[in-house]
This record gives structure tokens, C-alpha cells and sequence, in this order.
């Protein structure tokens, strides 16, 4: 790069001379031409280097410009905020550098009120699926109200005290990643309750594509309230725009929706988490594999929960034939894993090429197909909870019957369409395509 910089300038308007020029023979002026001759080519270097550093230096300004959340920028929501009642929706990744968003609202004198918190709590470390108590935080004293489980929902005596809820958490981008279910339900209650809420978004890590079946109706559960593919390509910020305006909530009410962007984000952004965003996705390798592993959870087949590499593994105490292998343990966020204390045979996924997957995105459904193949007793290889990951009943069949995966993607191009277009309407940054 510098050199082509360094070539194109020395092609461009001639620099003054700071000699004269050289003449054949003797030259009074110049009795020394081919020292001086080359003193000015060093000269010449010199200043090409210096300009071509410069050139340099501010193509890499432009082309690594940091990523600012909304939670970044203080001033720009601390307005909304200001001698009102607030309730703060936010986990472990709530952070503005190294501080948490809530402590840094109450050193702005902020009258923070208190904290509800999503699956997996507060501070991200409780199972997935772990049903939380509402209790204090132990730094700031507040309330904590749990939204996981059957208090999915903030109640109206919840919001009674408030007048602004802010939420902050980061995304993955996953329709079966709960947290954008706790947004439709937040955003429900501050409708019924006519409150504002304000969303700090962040950047979608799984940004850069689109693929997956369409969620049926028939299938919605906390795992999947909205007709979206598994990998939908929004930033949480967009998300909430798309529930509100296509009328998503119940009784198709609109929330008053703030939403604080991002800058210097695209859809076409890499993005490595700071903060993983939940126990068992403690990584960008296990982020980029989790759409495709968490089909594993609705079967026989252990992805790694209870090691030191969950969404990063995947195996099966009876393939034996592997050389392979792994043993669940009880660990923080994964207490009673599948298979504990079972050894488990199957592939080690760590050296995925997260480069090669950057520039050729998509949702692999090879492994689950392949697995479904070797395993032997095959009526034992689904359970009740892959339909509701999937979303639709039509993958389980089309994988029992022997269906191609090339044929199995054929089948959710007309839906996929269908998303695409409403989703343009939401988009706030530019897209990837």
C-alpha cells in the first residue's frame, strides 16, 4: 500500500528544486554534481516517505474507526433521562468502557429506581433456562426484577414508580437468543403503562447475513415470538423499530420508542464481543457457531455445556468411533449439563476459520444432518424442543427423510424473501449486500 501511495505521488506536480540542475561538465555552482545529485534523491525519499506515512496513516483512521454504542454516548440520552424515575433493562454487558451503565447513571445523579434483568440475570451467570429470584444488587442496593421465567413481563405495580425505562444489552442476533423476547415484553409494558423506553443499541455480531427458516405462527415461544429467520441481521436497535411498526405486540400497540444509534457501524461490520453475552457463549468462535449448534439442543447430541468450550464442540457418548472426545462437568452456567460426567466422542470445532465464515456466511445445517446419519437409533435423536428452535415442524421431517440440505435451503427462499423486504424498512446503518 505504501509503496503504490509512495509511486503515485512521485507522478504527481514536481516538488521545488532545491538545487540547480545538473549540466554537463563543470558547474561552478554545483562543483560536485553526483554527491549533490545524490543528495537530493535522498531528499526526494524523505519527503516521499513522510507523505506516504501521512497517506497511510489516515487510510487506517478511516478504515478502523471505532464502533461507539448508544450506551457511549451519554449526553445525547442523559436528556430523556433527567429528573425522571428509571428503570434500567441490562446485564453484564451494560457497560460504557470498563464501567457499568447503572453506576454510571448514579454518578450522574441519574434516580435510577431499578434493574430488571433478563435470562441468565444481572451479572450473566446463571443457566440457561434458570428460573431467577428477584432480589438486591449487593454494590448499588437496588431492586432487581427478574424477567425470566413466569415474570417475563414487567408488571404495571413494577413500572408504577417509573417514568423511563433504559435498555442496554447486548445481542447476538439469534431469534432463539432470548433477549429480544424480554424486549418484546418490555416494550409491551411500557405500552399498556404508557411509559417511554429508551434502547442504547449495540452492534449485532452475526450482523453480516440472513438465513434460516421463517418462524411458523403455530411454534412462537419465549424461544421465538416473531415471524423471523433464525439469523435476522439487525442490531437490537432495528429490532425493536420492526416489533413496534409491524404491530408485533399485543393488541398491536405502539410503544413510545426511543432508539440511541450507533456510529461508524454497518452491517458489513466485524464485530468481537467485549463482554461475552451469556455463560456459554464465551467467544466469537462459539458466537458464530451457536445458530447452526443450538439445533443440537433439540437433540441427543452435547455441544459443549459443562467445559471450558460450549457452541465449540459437539459429541455423543456412543460414537465411539471418534477420536475426539469430552466430558461434561458441573460449571458456572451449566450446573447439570447433558451427559455430565459422560464421556463424549464427536469433533473439536475450535479451528473453525472465522475469516472464511466472515465471507461466506451462512447457517450450516451439514453436521445436524450428518449426526442424525450416524446415529444409530434414530427415533431417539430429536426431542420436543428442536421444532420450537426450528421453528416450524418441516426441518425435523425433512432431515428424518433423507431431504439434501441444498433442497432443505431451497424451501426457505420464498419466506426468507418475504422478511427481507419488510426488514429494509427498519434498517438504521447500512446494510452488508
Amino acid at each position: 500500500m505504501i509503496y503504490r501511495i509512495i509511486t503515485g505521488v512521485r507522478h504527481c506536480t514536481p516538488f521545488v528544486r532545491f538545487y540547480p540542475s545538473r549540466t554537463s561538465g563543470f558547474n561552478e555552482r554545483n562543483p560536485y554534481p553526483e554527491v549533490l545529485e545524490g543528495y537530493k534523491n535522498k531528499v526526494r525519499f524523505v519527503v516521499y516517505l513522510i507523505v506516504a506515512l501521512f497517506f497511510a496513516a489516515d487510510a487506517w483512521k478511516l478504515s478502523a474507526q471505532i464502533i461507539i454504542t448508544g450506551a457511549e454516548q451519554t449526553s445525547t440520552y442523559l436528556s430523556y433521562l433527567k429528573d425522571k424515575n428509571v428503570a434500567v433493562v441490562t446485564n453484564q454487558t451494560g457497560v460504557i468502557g470498563k464501567t457499568h451503565l447503572v453506576d454510571s447513571l448514579l454518578s450522574l445523579k441519574v434516580k435510577v429506581k431499578k434493574i430488571f434483568s433478563p435470562e441468565h440475570g444481572f451479572r450473566g451467570d446463571a443457566d440457561a433456562g434458570e428460573h431467577l429470584k428477584s432480589a438486591k444488587d449487593k454494590k448499588t442496593g437496588l431492586p432487581i426484577v427478574s424477567l425470566y421465567g413466569s415474570h417475563n413481563k414487567p408488571l404495571p405495580a413494577d413500572l408504577a414508580d417509573v417514568d423511563v425505562v433504559l435498555f442496554d444489552i447486548q445481542d447476538v442476533g439469534i431469534r432463539f437468543y432470548t433477549y429480544i423476547s424480554t424486549l418484546h415484553y418490555v416494550m409491551e409494558a411500557c405500552a399498556e403503562n404508557d411509559k417511554k423506553l429508551v434502547v442504547l443499541d449495540r452492534p449485532n455480531p452475526n450482523g453480516f447475513y440472513i438465513d434460516g427458516p421463517v418462524l411458523e405462527e403455530k411454534y412462537r415461544s419465549f424461544v421465538g415470538l416473531h415471524p423471523v429467520p433464525i439469523v435476522y441481521g439487525m442490531t437490537i436497535g432495528e429490532y425493536a423499530l420492526m416489533i413496534n411498526g409491524e404491530s408485533w405486540l399485543k393488541n398491536r400497540l405502539k410503544c413510545n420508542l426511543k432508539i440511541i444509534q450507533l456510529k461508524n457501524y454497518s452491517h458489513a461490520s466485524k464485530y468481537d464481543l467485549p463482554i461475552k453475552p451469556s455463560p456459554n457463549l464465551p467467544n466469537i468462535t462459539a458466537i458464530y457457531l451457536y445458530p447452526s449448534l443450538a439445533l443440537f439442543e433439540g437433540t441427543a447430541v452435547s455441544i459443549g455445556r459443562g467445559t471450558d468450550f460450549p457452541f465449540q464442540v459437539m459429541g455423543n457418548p456412543t460414537w465411539k468411533g471418534k477420536s475426539f472426545s469430552f466430558t461434561p462437568q458441573s460449571t458456572a452456567g451449566a450446573k447439570d449439563p447433558m451427559y455430565k460426567g459422560q464421556e463424549c466422542f464427536g469433533l473439536d470445532l475450535r479451528s473453525f476459520n472465522k475469516d472464511e465464515f466472515y465471507n461466506s456466511p451462512k447457517l450450516d445445517l451439514s453436521k445436524v444432518i450428518k449426526a442424525f446419519e450416524y446415529t444409530q437409533e434414530k427415533e431417539k435423536f430429536f426431542n420436543n424442543y428442536f421444532n420450537s428452535l426450528a421453528g416450524n415442524a418441516t426441518l425435523k421431517q425433512q432431515i428424518s427423510s433423507g431431504v439434501t440440505e441444498e433442497e432443505i435451503r431451497k424451501s426457505w427462499q420464498p419466506e426468507l424473501q418475504k422478511f427481507k423486504s419488510i426488514r429494509m424498512g427498519y434498517l438504521l446503518y447500512p446494510d452488508f449486500q
